[in-house]
Order: C-alpha cells, then sequence, then structure tokens
C-alpha cells in the first residue's frame, strides 16, 4: 500500500484536516518558553500531535521555521517528523522543491530517508517533469507520495498560473488555449493513471487551494484521479463548503490550517479574557484539538449535511 492509500484511509478514519506544524516559537504559549527556541517548538509539536492524532487525517511540517533557528531548529524539524511517524501519523514535509535531474534525486534520498524522512513531500513543477521524474522513481522504493503545486491559494497565483497556454488537445473552454495550472494538472494526471493505488488515486497528488470557489467543481471532476492538499482555509478565506467541492465522494483530499490551530489557545483566552501569560502547552493542546474537531466536523458537515461523524 502506498501512502496515497494510507491518507485515503486516514481520511476516512479521521476527517480532512491536516494540521499544519508551521510552528513559530511566538505560537507557544508562555509558560512554554522556559527553554531554548527549539526546544519549545518541539515540546509543543508533540504535545499538538498527541492531543489530535485521532482526529486529524495527517501533519504538514513547514521546513522554513524550523530552518530559521539553524541547526537546532533542523533538529526539531527532524525529531518532529520521526514523532509523528512513530505514533502512526503521516507527515507531510512541505519543502516545496524544484530542482531537477541528480539534483532532484539527491533532494528526493534526503527527505524519503534518514534524519529528514517524510510520507510525503511538496514540489514545485515549473522546471518540467525532470523535476517531479527522480522523485517517482525514489517513491516507488517505499510507496511515498507527494503533492505537487498545481493552482495554490496565494493572492500572487494569479500571477503565472492563470497564465494562458497553448493546447493543441483544446480545452473544457472549448478552444486551444488554457490556463497554465491546468497544463501542471494535466501532467500530473497523466502520472496519477500510470501510478494508480488501490484506492484510486495517484501515488502524487496536487496542491490545490479552496479560495476560488467558482473553479472547484471543474477542478475535481477534471482530474478526478488527483488526490488534493487543499490550503487557504481559514485565515486565506476559504470555508468548508469551500474545501468540500474539491472533494470526491467525501474523500480524495485533506484541507490545511496552521495558524487557527496553533494559536486556538491564544484565541480562547482573549475571548474569556483570561491572563495569556498563564497559558500552558497542555492547555494550548487541548485548545489545538478543540479547533481540529470544530473543522473536522464543518467539513463533514459540507461534504455530507447529515453530518457524518
Amino acid at each position: 500500500m502506498n501512502n496515497i492509500d494510507r491518507l485515503f484511509d486516514a481520511v476516512a478514519a479521521k476527517g480532512h484536516v491536516c494540521v499544519g506544524l508551521d510552528t513559530s516559537v511566538e505560537y507557544v504559549p508562555p509558560q512554554g518558553r522556559g527553554v531554548s527556541d527549539a526546544d519549545a517548538v518541539l515540546a509543543f509539536n508533540k504535545a499538538l500531535i498527541d492531543s489530535t492524532l485521532d482526529v486529524a487525517a495527517c501533519y504538514k511540517v513547514q521546513i522554513a521555521y524550523y530552518e530559521e533557528m539553524g541547526l537546532v531548529g533542523l533538529s526539531a524539524y527532524s525529531q518532529t517528523l520521526r514523532y509523528i511517524r512513530e505514533k502512526g501519523g503521516l507527515a507531510i514535509a512541505d519543502v516545496k522543491r524544484g530542482d531537477i535531474a541528480d539534483t532532484a534525486l539527491r533532494y528526493a534520498k534526503g527527505h524519503f530517508n534518514g534524519d529528514f524522512e517524510a510520507d510525503f513531500v511538496t514540489l514545485s513543477p515549473y522546471m518540467g517533469m525532470d523535476s517531479i521524474e527522480p522523485w517517482l522513481e525514489s517513491a516507488k522504493a517505499k510507496g511515498k507520495g507527494a503533492f505537487v503545486l498545481m493552482r495554490t491559494s496565494n493572492k500572487g497565483m494569479r500571477d503565472f498560473e492563470y497564465l494562458e497556454v497553448s493546447s493543441p488537445g483544446g480545452s473544457a473552454n472549448g478552444n486551444d488555449k488554457k490556463r497554465l495550472y491546468h497544463a501542471v494538472g494535466d501532467k500530473l494526471a497523466g502520472l496519477a493513471t500510470a501510478n494508480l493505488g488501490v484506492s484510486g488515486y495517484g501515488m502524487f497528488g496536487a496542491v490545490v487551494g479552496c479560495t476560488e470557489r467558482d473553479e472547484a467543481a471543474e477542478i475535481r471532476k477534471k482530474y478526478s484521479n488527483l488526490f488534493f492538499l487543499i490550503p487557504g482555509y481559514g485565515a486565506q478565506g476559504g470555508a468548508a463548503d469551500d474545501a468540500a467541492l474539491l472533494l470526491r465522494e467525501g474523500n480524495g483530499g485533506v484541507v490545511n490550517a496552521s495558524r487557527s490551530i496553533l494559536k486556538a489557545w491564544n484565541a480562547e483566552m482573549q475571548k474569556s479574557g483570561a491572563d495569556e501569560s498563564t497559558a500552558t502547552i497542555a492547555f494550548a493542546a487541548e485548545a489545538a484539538r478543540r479547533a481540529v474537531v470544530e473543522m473536522r466536523d464543518a467539513i463533514l458537515a459540507a461534504v455530507s449535511p447529515a453530518g457524518k461523524k
């Protein structure tokens, strides 16, 4: 069983939430900061993983938050990935690599094995398919997976992803033009067809944001064999109903949220008027769980009006 199939099963069992561990020490509650920044972040991550393991489909660990702390930060990154996987969870290394040939192969070895081993990585496709294919060859050996940037959720996505490109085979709009993100999706769909798992999805999926509601149904229908990593929920404006449009028969995607979960303790204390300086990691972990459950239930209700739990 490859990791996309494992993720499909995790969604079926736990819901669609991907917890983003984009963890800055600023997000750690005050009572958890009495050690080094890297140690505080690691302790915070472990507590959140423990509290959400049964209600989160997976975890996405953004490497930039750890790189900024130097070698001790990368140690915290490595230990976070290891802890997720030791607990039986699925870890996405958000590294957005995009180089070619032997360089891509070295990256793949570094993130599919050893100190930085994860179950999935994120990749940028804009140097071409020879920046993706070396990862696939490495992935096959251990059933790993990847999510390739397709149509993202940031404001600047229209700078390049929406550019019209030639489409000799025509397009959904009935002309010979399509958007660049469609060109990426078409390539990924072909790759998926050649590498389908038992769940019906390819080993490599796509990053598709939930902030452009009008396009969601067309994207989901057109790329039915791609599993989606869905950013844009919460802070970027995406809601449960938006994310649900990118799912297929209630599965086929995980919805990422980071700050709304990492800082749930802060939001709760502000709402209640409590003294934020007293907040502990234990309280933060409980608040994170409540935020994940609330998000999970909102998405499940959007998928099924009966509110499947």
